[in-house]
């Protein structure tokens, strides 16, 4: 699914280019990544996109896109959508690399290609795990795992930005991490959990080991993003841009074939995730990207402002994170059942069927306690002016408001009156890591 989220992002980001340059393979799959790679899309988008273009072709019978129109495209999509049942992102991805195909590699700007319609996206909410599964989860999960994990819980980052962590991009002073070329091709900070500093270092200790052994045995350095290889040749050799989290074993880089040392697999992750999450014995269908969600509920439980987990989160809209809002009506801040209500009373007339009174004959009759009484709010003045307005932190939701009012009146009495009344519309909010906050260090 990210890597659907993933392709998708990058079409939408780049939008459309006009002509394309002709392009120089003869085969057209080598021509798709010619293109591809010239538009700068990640090699995620280049699998993917390669992939329906291949299957697209073989439906067909082996027929060149050229040859084929509207019709081909929709039975392909038509296929997808009721023999596979694939899901909507799915379906939309399929359909990004056939309109991708037509008009930057084929050069076709056809007007059926606009009149194909798109299925729409269903809003799911995501699965969110309680401080108590997480810290169950965690616990599961072996080292050297287990680091990977609380760093995607304590800081929120994707899987594949976890695996991607580099040397130079870990701040033990300032107690940042810099996530590089995140979804979007986007740079971002987020904290480094204070408990995860100590074994945060053992791990990069670790890494140096592996990282030497590399430049003692002269192994080609890691890979390098854009041309940095080409301005820098002996950068990618060099500590500072070494992998956080290094695999055990040499690799080919699907691109260029050389024989290097790449970071771990997120596959190997979540093969572990998997295993933990049943030996925790948690009934709830998480990923490890269940842990960013969990990471930003958890945060706003804790009194954060939206906009300050947007910005963790690498949203690029505040919309993608007001999903997160919804999660937080379920459970304790919902609306009470009235079925727990009708069970908090005492039963009356008996219980059981064909008792009680004949109005409620059927039903087990309850004498239901009165509601309580809502408590009154008031404006907080100290905080609001007469006429301007000052704005409150957001972390720090707390007015104060003091009034005293003083009246006199003649007639058959005399009365003066005095009152003071303090107010406290919101409580300043507690803060912590979610990592701390599970007790998982």
């Amino acid at each position: 699914m990210n890597d659907v989220h993933d392709a998708q992002g990058d079409v939408d980001a780049a939008g459309p280019t006009g002509a394309p340059a002709p392009p120089i393979a003869a085969r057209l799959l080598d021509q798709v990544r010619e293109r591809i790679r010239y538009l700068h899309y990640s090699i995620r988008t280049e699998h993917a996109y390669v992939q329906w273009v291949r299957a697209f072709i073989r439906f067909h019978g082996l027929r060149h896109p050229v040859e084929m129109g509207a019709r081909e495209v929709e039975a392909f999509l038509s296929w997808l959508a009721n023999e596979r049942q694939v899901a909507v992102a799915t379906h939309k991805q399929a359909l990004s690399a056939l309109i991708f195909l037509y008009q930057q590699v084929l050069g076709l700007d056809l007007p059926w290609l606009s009149e194909i319609g798109r299925p729409k996206s269903r809003v799911r909410l995501p699965a969110v795990l309680t401080h108590d599964e997480v810290a169950h989860l965690l616990q599961a999960i072996q080292p050297p795992h287990r680091l990977m994990a609380q760093l995607l819980y304590g800081t929120g980052m994707r899987i594949l930005e976890a695996a991607r962590l580099r040397v130079k991009d870990v701040d033990f002073e300032r107690q940042a991490l810099v996530v590089r070329e995140g979804k979007g091709a986007k740079d971002r900070v987020v904290m480094l959990p204070a408990s995860l500093a100590p074994a945060l270092r053992e791990q990069v200790h670790a890494a140096h080991v592996v990282w030497s052994g590399d430049v003692r045995s002269g192994t080609a350095g890691v890979h390098m993003p854009n041309a940095l290889d080409r301005k820098y040749p002996r950068a990618g050799a060099s500590w500072a841009w070494f992998w956080v989290f290094p695999r055990l074993e040499l690799s080919t880089d699907p691109r260029t074939g050389v024989w290097r040392r790449h970071h771990v697999l997120e596959q190997t992750f979540q093969r572990v995730f998997k295993r933990a999450l049943d030996a925790s014995g948690i009934a709830k269908p998480a990923t490890p990207h269940t842990l960013r969600h969990s990471f930003a509920t958890h945060l706003l439980q804790s009194g954060y402002d939206i906009r300050t987990v947007q910005e963790l989160l690498g949203h690029a809209d505040v919309s993608t994170t007001m999903i997160y809002t919804h999660v937080l009506k379920l459970g304790g801040g919902a609306v009470r059942s009235p079925l727990d209500a009708l069970h908090a009373g005492t039963p009356a007339h008996g219980a059981g069927f064909g008792v009680g009174p004949p109005a409620v004959r059927g039903l087990t009759h309850y004498a239901l306690p009165a509601p309580a009484k809502p408590p009154r709010v008031r404006m907080p003045h100290a905080a609001y002016g007469a006429r301007a307005m000052t704005p409150v932190s957001t972390f720090a939701l707390f007015a104060t408001s003091t009034s005293t009012r003083t009246g006199t009146g003649t007639g058959t009495g005399t009365g003066t009156g005095t009152g003071t009344g303090t107010s406290a519309l919101f409580h300043a909010p507690t803060c912590v890591n979610p990592v701390t906050q599970v007790g998982l260090a």
